[in-house]
């Protein structure tokens, strides 16, 4: 549970062996030497024993479909983020971490770490103001935000008498608070900044946040002090932008979607608008001019915090015609008279539906294939080869705890779920969801996960308590502040990587194509190299079961392959349209048979907050590949053309890309419009 007021508890948001027995060893009568027989058994034992060792060594490297425990977080991840190739960076709330950390305020527990993927070894860090269940993103110029949070507090999450600082915590005031982070790259150097100058104006505590076309911020919603969930004297139905563009502004769905509005969901589309989700709501926001367009209120259940349903934006493809559609998984139905904590909601059983919309070319929702089971706190990361994972969460319950008879613990969920699966949104009606690793951890409230440069998972956090807590703390507590980082490493991650050449370090908004190199051993058939894709990924900032930002897009392509079986890759740059993917930080893959090559870091657009530069898309080359490889093939998966070369690809005419023709030419900014039947749907709030 929250904190109800300013002066109430913060709460929420070696193995033995045995000697052996002796033996005898019999007689025997040794073979000749020269025999042939025993030539031969002696070479099927060391075959035998070659293939045994061969066998172990693979399984012991074998890590494809585990969850691997690698490290100590040093802080309870109840946000984090990939905010260089070797580093993620790890927020917590204020509460008593073992982890010490000596800052302007002198020396105190960290609730802030930088946490190193090469030793996985944590490093503290100060942060100044509380940033309990603070929203983040990146910039375009690369420059991470962490926003909002909560009152100074003490022991147990109790307010403090203090709230510029002072024993036990040293803490400051976070609810308006605006904290920064330009990462480190090659030290450990960087620190989070925090300057009241540049504060909100008002206090956000779950705010949601999403980056625009410019690289700038929109700080969308939150409550002042809180609850368990929002209430109409707490709530802050406003928004605002980072840099500021004036004083916060109204919304009305944040006005009509109380109780269970806190941390709204938000998607930049590739029309240029925002798809906000809330409680049972779902509106269209032209945010450019304050206008609101209502959309019906979305089946089945609540996703939002504290119901917690998995979500992400589906991948943004040529094939697809970089169409949003934008899928919600689990949660849980309660109604707005039920958000009250007089029962036992951790008992009480969470959604298994899934739904989905694509709101640019229609405003109707869809049924999506159902979890095996209820999920509430569930996550989904996209992964390079377009599949999303999904893990965390529980069956019973909702986000959330307090000190209530019912509580498990403290939690309000129960029966945490430790299987996670793949969802192939490619896959037909019935066949999307498969069995992926199974943890040995409880990842509750409080729990985040991100991919990283090789297509693994990290996964850490969990703490479902006002303060840090163990079993010397509290031998009765059921669910424990967890600091494990885990690996989930996919189905695909022991195989063979590709090894490309000539990838960029940047990506602009059209113009020239690049050209990428593959040998070919990345291609154990000839049609491996019409499937390849290259995928930019925006791994987003994690917390409360959603990834802010998160978006995964397929760049167009053709190729030239060679007799030798290897092949040159001609590859469009981003769509001219900046609401496709937003500049800033993002990860570059190279996919072939679903493998993905380790992620090149790469900057997009500009590197600036401002209008990005936009330009045409240059034509591709057409495909080619010839007779000798194509003719290896099953003619079933690869098509030949009579002159002998094989062409595919969205540009095989050598024509505009698909990305040009969805906006019209060549043009930046939000270039595709809302269809006419779309806007008509409408009602405007």
């Amino acid at each position: 549970m929250l904190s109800s007021s300013p002066s109430s508890p913060s709460y929420s948001c070696s193995k033995s062996s045995s000697p052996s027995p002796s033996r005898t060893r019999s007689k025997r009568t040794k073979p000749s030497s020269s025999s042939p027989r025993s030539l031969l058994q002696k070479l099927a034992i060391g075959a035998s024993l070659a293939v045994s060792l061969a066998s172990q060594v693979e399984a012991a490297d074998a890590k494809a479909g585990t969850f691997e425990i690698v490290g100590n977080s040093g802080v309870s991840a109840q946000q984090l983020f990939l905010g260089a190739p070797n580093k993620v960076y790890v927020i917590d709330k204020t509460e008593n971490n073992p982890m010490r950390v000596t800052g302007a305020q002198g020396e105190h527990a960290a609730w802030g770490s930088e946490y190193a993927l090469d030793t996985n070894t944590a490093r503290a860090m100060d942060i100044v103001s509380n940033s309990f269940c603070a929203g983040g993103t990146v910039l375009g110029n690369g420059t991470w935000l962490n926003v909002g949070g909560n009152q100074g507090i003490t022991w147990g999450g109790e307010t403090a008498a203090s709230q510029t600082g002072g024993a036990p915590y040293d803490d400051y005031d976070g609810g308006k608070a605006i904290r920064f982070l330009d990462p480190c790259e090659d030290d450990d150097t960087c620190q989070w900044g925090d300057f009241p100058a540049l504060y909100m104006t008002t206090r956000r505590w779950y705010p949601t946040l999403e980056t625009l076309e410019d690289g700038s911020a929109i700080i969308i919603g939150g409550c002042e002090w809180g609850g368990y969930v929002n209430t109409a004297d707490e709530n802050n139905p406003t928004y605002e932008f980072f840099p500021s563009k004036g004083a916060p502004v109204t919304m009305n769905i944040l006005q009509n979607s109380l109780p269970a509005n806190l941390f709204a969901l938000t998607w930049l589309l590739p029309s240029g608008m925002l798809f906000i989700q809330t409680n049972w709501a779902t509106e269209i926001f032209d945010y450019k001019n304050g206008v609101e367009y209502a959309l019906d209120d979305i089946p089945s259940a609540v996703r939002t915090y504290p119901a917690s349903g998995a979500t992400a934006m589906l991948p943004l493809t040529p094939a697809n015609n970089y169409t949003a559609t934008i899928v919600f998984c689990g949660g849980t139905d309660l109604l707005a008279d039920q958000w009250v904590t007089n029962w036992n909601i951790a008992g009480y059983a969470a959604d298994k539906t899934c739904v989905k919309m694509s709101p640019d070319v229609s405003v109707e929702w869809e049924e999506e294939d159902s979890l095996d089971t209820g999920r509430t706190m569930g996550q989904f990361i996209i992964l390079p080869d377009g599949r999303m994972w999904m893990g965390n969460g529980a069956a019973l319950g909702t986000a959330g705890y307090g000190n209530e008879t019912w509580a498990v613990g403290r939690s309000y969920a129960d029966q945490p779920l430790h299987q996670s699966w793949y969802f192939d949104y490619k896959q037909p009606a019935g066949s999307k969801w498969t069995k992926a690793g199974v943890s040995t951890v409880d990842r509750l409230y409080h729990s985040s996960a991100t991919l990283l440069m090789d297509g693994s998972i990290l996964v850490s956090g969990s703490n479902p308590n006002p303060d840090y807590v163990d079993k010397t703390i509290d031998p009765t507590i059921t669910y424990v502040t967890q600091y494990q980082v885990e690996h989930f490493y996919p189905d695909y991650y022991d195989e063979v990587r590709p090894e490309p050449t000539g990838l960029p370090s940047s990506l602009t908004y059209g113009g020239d194509y690049f050209n990428v190199s593959l040998p070919a051993a990345a291609f154990s058939q000839s049609s491996y190299i019409n499937s390849t894709t290259f995928v930019v990924s925006r791994t987003g900032f994690s917390t409360h079961a959603m990834n802010m930002g998160m978006r995964h897009v397929e760049l167009d392509m053709t190729f030239t392959a060679a007799a030798d079986g290897s092949a040159v890759f001609h590859v469009s740059q981003l769509p001219p349209n900046a609401a496709i993917i937003v500049p800033g930080p993002a990860l570059l893959f190279v996919v072939v048979n679903g493998v993905p090559s380790q992620a090149q870091w790469i900057n997009i657009g500009s590197g600036a907050i401002e209008t990005q530069p936009t330009s045409a898309a240059a034509s591709l080359p057409v495909s080619s590949m010839p007779q000798s490889l194509s003719s290896t093939d099953d003619p079933s998966t690869t098509t030949q053309a009579a002159s002998g070369s094989t062409e595919t690809g969205s540009n095989s005419s050598g024509s505009s890309s698909g990305a040009e023709k969805r906006l019209g030419g060549s043009g930046g900014g939000a270039l595709a419009v809302l269809g006419v039947a779309s806007l008509l749907a409408f009602v405007s709030l």
